[in-house]
């Protein structure tokens, strides 16, 4: 195989390489299949195209989303230092974007720097996304012994176990070892990441896994139906199948499994995508993924960590301070007065943002780090688990290290933890939130960061021996011990330090509940009223 040198970065790197054949005509909506084999030596020069989603046209990421991609685009990147050694870690990385976009795009979130820099093997991957990722339908399953992995709905999650398998059988050839293979996501890639640790297919195909704000929605197949019922109503509402949805329904009451099944699969990518109104969110779009088939994944997420039945390793946990805040910036609540700039005159609206972030964050931490991790701790034979609390950049106005305005619009969001891991200067946000000054503790912060991950991924514990670095210490469930890390740095200097505090719903609501905006603020955080003592 072919690849290409990066003398900046001193790498080596492979991309655009095929792991499974294309998922098209009828290998949509099926289990990926092996790719074939190739007379010729391949050429991995360039990436593959992205899965079909809305996206940025050519890249700009402030003009409108269209619909980009193709079927065709189930491949992997890899980056390694550019020298002999082997059995070198391997990092895994899976992207974000709602299941529905890819996000940051690959082309921006380069491994190059995190490979050299933590001398790693770092492997991205393309998967189906939308509903060519998770789409769930009786007339889209045989229900036959053998195709229970098809059955399920779990295309894209299937995509990333072949991925892994893949890595599993040809990492070594790239000097990678394929007994220290550690999944990493952010957002929806974290929560991949999760329902992997779930998944009894991917059991063997990881030995460590680390969530960024990964939370997990499951659903049922009873949902997937309902969905794709709409879809189809929809599409023939569309193509002039019938007058209205009215019609449309009763029409799809005659229509055979057979009959429905070639009906979709007679539509393209685009026109599947089309039903969906492009979100706000850089155009991640709302459906239903991550069934509860039985197969792929437990039909009881909950149920499944709270009995032990999940693949143990080692694990991190961890959210960023103010996770919603990137979100907020669309929330009809408060745009117009972000769009205008009002929002910086009237005080009272800016305390009102900064805790409509704060308790919508809290929640969100609770889910995807303190109430997961407690469940998982409980069980004697669960390796070490560590979470993290990302606070660069937290403050508001005042206190932020990032420039106006985004000190306070953004903080430390959603994702803004990004540019940290990798190494990289504006592949997610950075391209708002670094300037020269914050330069110097950014940086320390990053090289902090990428040696806890790097050392993890060696070994399981985020600690290196003789590092300068604060010990991070394993979460515990003894009241009074160790829970997590907190990741922050001020203009110049780091602010890494250990914290005992735990975050559950019942403290969360109680402190809502004590706010002198109490009512407004229940209303528009979406917690239900707390009885005041």
């Amino acid at each position: 195989m072919i690849g290409t040198e990066d003398k900046v970065t001193n790498t080596l790197s492979w991309k655009g390489i095929p792991y499974a054949k294309a998922p098209v005509g009828d290998l949509r909506w099926k289990e990926p299949r092996d790719p074939e084999m190739r007379p010729e030596p391949f050429t991995a020069s360039v990436f593959c195209e992205i899965c079909p989603q809305y996206t940025d046209h050519d890249a700009d990421r402030t003009t409108p989303q269209v619909i980009l991609g193709n079927e065709d685009c189930l491949s992997l990147n890899i980056w390694r230092p550019k020298s002999r050694e082997d059995k070198l870690p391997v990092f895994f990385w899976i992207h974000g974007g709602g299941n529905s976009i890819q996000w940051p795009r690959l082309s921006w979130l380069d491994g190059s720097v995190l490979a050299n820099r933590s001398n790693l093997v770092v492997v991205s991957a393309n998967y189906r996304l939308g509903p060519m990722g998770w789409f769930s339908h009786p007339a889209l399953r045989s229900g036959k012994e053998g195709d229970e992995r098809t059955d399920s709905g779990n295309f894209g999650t299937l995509d990333l176990i072949k991925a892994l398998s893949w890595v599993r059988d040809n990492i070594e050839a790239f000097g990678g070892d394929p007994a220290k293979v550690t999944i990493a996501g952010e957002s929806a890639g974290g929560q991949n990441v999760i329902m992997l640790i779930a998944s009894p297919l991917a059991r063997g195909l990881f030995h460590r896994a680390i969530s960024q704000s990964g939370v997990v929605r499951a659903k049922t197949p009873a949902q997937g139906e309902e969905h794709v019922n709409t879809v189809i109503k929809k599409l023939l509402v569309r193509d002039g199948s019938a007058p209205d949805e009215e019609e449309a329904a009763a029409r799809l009451k005659r229509m055979s499994s057979e009959k429905i099944a070639r009906y979709l699969r007679s539509k393209s990518a685009g026109e599947l995508l089309e039903l969906y109104p492009e979100g706000p969110s850089r155009g991640m779009i709302d459906f239903p993924n991550w069934f509860a088939d039985g197969t792929v994944e437990p039909v009881g997420f909950y149920a499944a960590v709270k009995t032990g039945n999940y693949n143990k390793v080692p694990v991190i946990l961890g959210t960023n301070k103010e996770e919603v805040k990137l979100f907020l910036l669309a929330d009809p609540v408060f745009a117009p007065e972000v769009a205008s700039g009002s929002i910086f005159m009237d005080l009272a609206r800016g305390e009102l943002y900064d805790l409509v972030a704060r308790y919508r964050t809290e929640g969100w931490k609770i889910m995807a780090v303190d109430g997961l991790a407690r469940i998982m701790r409980s069980h004697a034979d669960q390796p070490p688990l560590y979470t993290y609390e990302f606070l660069w950049g937290a403050g508001g106005m005042e206190k932020s290290v990032i420039p106006f305005p985004y000190g306070m619009l953004m903080g430390s969001c959603h994702a803004m933890e990004l540019d940290f891991i990798f190494g990289t200067e504006a592949a997610s946000l950075g391209g708002f939130a670094f300037d020269r000054q914050n330069r110097p503790g950014r940086i320390a912060l990053s090289n902090a960061m990428m040696t806890y991950w790097a050392q993890f991924a060696r070994t399981g514990n985020p600690n290196e021996d003789g590092s300068f670095l604060p010990a991070w210490k394993p979460w515990s469930n003894e009241p009074g011990a160790p829970k997590g890390i907190l990741l922050d740095a001020g203009f110049t200097d780091l602010k890494i330090a250990m914290s005992d505090r735990e975050l559950t719903a019942e403290i969360s609501k109680k402190a809502l509940a004590a706010e002198p905006r109490a009512a407004e603020l229940e209303q528009l955080v979406g917690m239900p009223p707390v009885k005041k003592d």
